[in-house]
């Protein structure tokens, strides 16, 4: 199997963010990683996540990159809020099985998880639909499923090693992400 990581957008899209928090998004080098982000858009508006359980990571992540970068009212955002909706589970948790890495139609189709709740919420307040109804149902869904610890109960793999080859289950993504999207939550005005 693989050995090392290609490029991907969920990686170029921490450094974008990292860039745009310490005011260099109009730097040359930034320009450039947004505009790889936005060419690597897939057509029904995700995008693809390699160190996390994969189109919903990817999504989450690039679209808070694109907010910071103050690119969230491009189409490509508007179109990965789309996504999110439509692959948000009735109860309002997001999941995604990690078959989606080999098998494109479990793209944003799984069991609800904390962390990858956490990740479509994260994208969904920086795209500025932290108001909206998805929002509303992940937040609910958050709040409802935490344990009385303040944790979250995940067993399953989110984490990706290497795509088809092995995957993780990092303790920390249940109880870290969902702080972080319920952190910025409280920031909606």
């Amino acid at each position: 199997g693989a050995v090392t990581d290609p490029p991907s957008s969920d990686v170029t899209a921490h450094v974008l963010e990292t860039l745009a928090y310490e005011g260099r998004a109009g730097e040359r080098a930034a320009q450039r990683g947004l505009a790889w982000l936005l060419r690597e858009q897939e057509r029904d508006g995700s995008w693809f996540g390699r160190w996390g359980a994969n189109y919903v990571y990817g999504t989450g992540a690039v679209v808070a990159a694109l907010a910071a970068c103050g690119a969230n009212d491009h189409p490509g955002v508007r179109a990965a809020v789309s996504w999110l909706g439509r692959v948000q589970n009735p109860a309002g948790g997001f999941g995604e099985d990690l078959r989606s890495y080999r098998d494109r139609s479990w793209s944003g189709r799984g069991l609800s998880t904390a962390s990858q709740t956490a990740w479509a919420l994260i994208g969904l307040h920086a795209a500025g639909a932290g108001s909206g109804a998805a929002s509303n149902r992940a937040l609910r869904w958050l709040v409802e499923t935490q344990r009385p610890d303040g944790g979250w109960d995940e067993p399953q793999y989110t984490g990706t090693g290497f795509p088809g080859d092995f995957y993780l289950n990092y303790h920390l993504y249940r109880d870290v992400f969902p702080v972080m999207a319920l952190g910025r939550a409280l920031r909606i005005p």
